[in-house]
């Protein structure tokens, strides 16, 4: 087994097994399994019984998983047989399992340490895609800290509603727009130069909070939105590492696609809904104490993220 130091990972980082049909009932097996402390997770893919070569090859580390490959004829075809993960139930990530139909149509189901097998349904459901997807999204946004930091500077910088309106939309049509480029291969950059770019967005925008309430607004300020719009292309960018990671069904790449996208972004409003009655909740209850905040706690917010994004800069940069 050749094994290689990895990197840090990004968030998103479920288990992976892939089922392909080549002919008749012989099937391509792809298993990813994420990195614990440089080796693999301690979880196996048990494929059905009616499979031969079920046992799973020793991994190799391809930059971002533990991955085996290995080919098995499953006669009768993966229809109502089940498909487990032991151990699984001992860990805290999901595992996606995608597979093909005797007829070449194909489906994803995700497992969860809560429901760690399943059974394959006779024939293939669209809404098994529209609910994996919308999930992965939404739990995507929401481990990834380092989009919704630079959502919470967004809200720090902008104080008028409609503003906020327009910027936060801006900041979700980019990376609608290159999420989608990325997964579809139409747009291809470099992973690690993107993170570290990402971070940097997020000082900016911390050293923008500073200067407006010095009395300095620059451009984000000014037209937000437009700085939003540039930063969010490349926030889709590590969206798109994630989603690349996990793949797409291949019978339902625009449905996969719309609602990962659509996961990510009821993600990001109930973030942004969580972060303003917090805020809410923190004026009031500075009035009900009757007490004035010290002129300088403004400061907090915006040095605290600027040291955590100078902090991801410098971890990112060292990883190339």
């Amino acid at each position: 087994m050749s094994i290689s130091t990895p990197a840090s990972a990004h968030a998103l980082q479920p288990g992976y097994l892939e089922l392909r049909l080549l002919n008749n009932d012989l099937y391509a097996v792809v298993w990813k399994v994420p990195e614990v402390q440089s080796r693999p997770m301690n979880i196996t893919a048990v494929l059905p019984e009616n499979c031969e070569n079920r046992t799973v090859p020793d991994p190799e580390w391809d930059g971002n998983a533990f991955v085996s490959r290995w080919t098995t004829r499953c006669q009768g075809g993966l229809e109502g047989q089940q498909i487990s993960i032991d151990n699984l139930g001992k860990t805290r990530t999901d595992v996606l399992v995608r597979y093909d139909f005797s007829d070449g149509s194909s489906e994803t189901h995700r497992l969860t340490p809560d429901t760690t097998s399943f059974q394959v349904a006779t024939q293939p459901s669209s809404m098994e895609v529209v609910r994996t997807y919308l999930v992965l999204g939404f739990q995507h946004i929401l481990s990834g800290i380092d989009h919704l930091v630079f959502v919470l500077a967004l809200l720090l910088l902008v104080k008028n509603l409609w503003r906020l309106v327009w910027t936060v939309t801006a900041f979700t049509v980019a990376h609608s727009l290159t999420l989608a480029g990325a997964t579809l291969g139409i747009v291809n950059l470099p992973g690690p130069p993107i993170e570290a770019v990402i971070a940097l967005s997020i000082m900016f925008v911390a050293a923008e909070i500073i200067h407006g309430r010095q009395g300095r607004p620059g451009l984000t300020v000014r037209y937000p939105w437009v700085v939003a719009f540039v930063f969010g292309l490349l926030h889709g960018f590590g969206f798109a590492g994630a989603l690349t990671q996990i793949g797409l069904p291949e019978n339902a790449i625009p449905m996969a696609l719309l609602f990962f996208n659509l996961g990510v972004e009821l993600g990001q409003l109930f973030f942004i809904a969580m972060a303003v009655a917090i805020m809410a909740a923190g004026g009031w209850l500075m009035q009900r104490l009757q007490k004035t905040p010290w002129p300088w706690a403004w400061l907090i917010p915006p040095y605290a993220i600027g040291s955590l994004s100078v902090f991801w800069v410098i971890e990112r940069l060292a990883s190339f």
